[in-house]
């Protein structure tokens, strides 16, 4: 049981930083800070998602 909730929350985790990724693509932040972004949310996918939904840039 424990491996179908991994996979389950793994697999919205991902959906969810492809979704900030492509928002803050869209986003009207300046290069290097879409950058920035970009590679937290690729190194640290959760605690990356959390910083951006609160502090990064947002889809205009």
């Amino acid at each position: 049981m424990g491996i179908e909730v991994g996979g389950f929350l793994g697999l919205v985790v991902l959906v969810l930083d492809i979704w900030a990724i492509i928002s803050i693509v869209k986003s009207g932040a300046s290069t290097g800070s879409q950058v920035l972004w970009v590679i937290l949310i690729l190194l640290l996918p959760v605690v990356g998602l959390i910083l951006w939904w609160f502090a990064g840039p947002k889809g205009s």
